[in-house]
């Protein structure tokens, strides 16, 4: 009779068992701390405020409601900032994932002409900047000033993605596009139909980094924008945090001023921020290690 085999369990020794246990509990610990800035964040917002002011919420929330947020959302122009977030957000990742993706592409071909100089050329950029000012003056030579199209245009190219993107497809050989060009495909052909859907990973990290950039900038409303219906989520939130004693008064019509405090109102907002880009984060995080390895810059 054949033996029966050992289980995984059976087979770990003593000391990797104890391996094991000391590494998912220090993991755990530190998984705590990494989540429970958030977990506090979400259990004041729906505590009584006056006892997130004495500091008596700790694990638990207590006096459950959702004033805060109710209140929130009465904001003025609350609505509007928040759709310029997410218009600005999707339109930016959008055009710089195809913009930067294409850019590197064209750098990985040989027969471009003054590539090298190129190349450099751009990657240079990433260490020496105009300036401030420069910048500012460029912006408003262009019209850009109180315009949506200052958040999208000067964000189109990331010479950091570009390098982890042109380092990937790198990587990845050029049998199949050499195929594909014997059988008469154009750059455009190969970069749509053979580049971009193998290099999922990279892009989806290079996702990642744009939209969470875009997300929680607040200083480009700040220098170009004083159209209020231009502002974003974020920069709403910078200009409600400065004058927080005057929002609550703001959305306090109701004779609601032992619930709504200048706390409560800093935390409510601050989730209202955070919790959209923690949601779209899962989505693509089983690409995110994989990616940045991917296109690790090599040698």
């Amino acid at each position: 009779m054949s033996k029966p085999r050992k289980t995984h369990r059976e087979k770990m020794s003593g000391e990797d068992l104890r391996y094991n246990i000391g590494a998912i509990l220090i993991f755990s610990v530190i998984t705590l701390i990494c989540v429970y800035p958030f977990y506090y964040l979400l259990i004041c917002t729906i505590s009584d405020q006056k006892m997130v002011d004495l500091n008596q919420i700790v694990f638990l929330p207590r006096g459950i409601n959702f004033r805060n947020y109710a209140e929130i959302f009465s904001v003025q122009n609350l609505a509007q900032s928040a759709w310029i977030s997410v218009l600005r957000t999707v339109t930016v990742t959008a055009a710089s994932l195809f913009c930067t993706s294409y850019l590197a592409y064209f750098f990985t071909k040989e027969e471009m002409w003054g590539r090298k100089f190129w190349y450099r050329f751009t990657v240079i950029t990433m260490y020496f900047s105009a300036g401030m000012i420069p910048i500012y003056l460029n912006n408003l030579k262009l019209g850009l000033n109180n315009n949506f199209w200052v958040y999208v245009i000067p964000a189109m190219i990331s010479v950091y993605n570009m390098v982890l993107v042109k380092t990937n497809i790198e990587g990845m050989g050029k049998e199949l596009e050499e195929s594909a060009w014997i059988d008469g495909a154009g750059y455009l052909t190969r970069y749509f139909k053979i580049i971009l859907p193998l290099q999922t990973p990279i892009l989806a990290t290079v996702s990642l980094f744009t939209a969470v950039n875009q997300w929680n900038d607040f200083f480009t409303t700040k220098l170009y924008i004083t159209n209020t219906k231009l502002y974003t989520l974020q920069f709403l939130l910078y200009e409600l945090l400065n004058q927080v004693k005057a929002a609550a008064e703001q959305i306090d019509q109701s004779g609601m001023g032992a619930t709504i405090t200048a706390t409560g109102i800093r935390l409510t907002l601050t989730a209202v921020v955070v919790i959209p880009i923690i949601c779209v984060y899962p989505f693509v995080q089983r690409f995110y290690v994989k990616g940045l390895m991917v296109g690790a810059i090599k040698g």
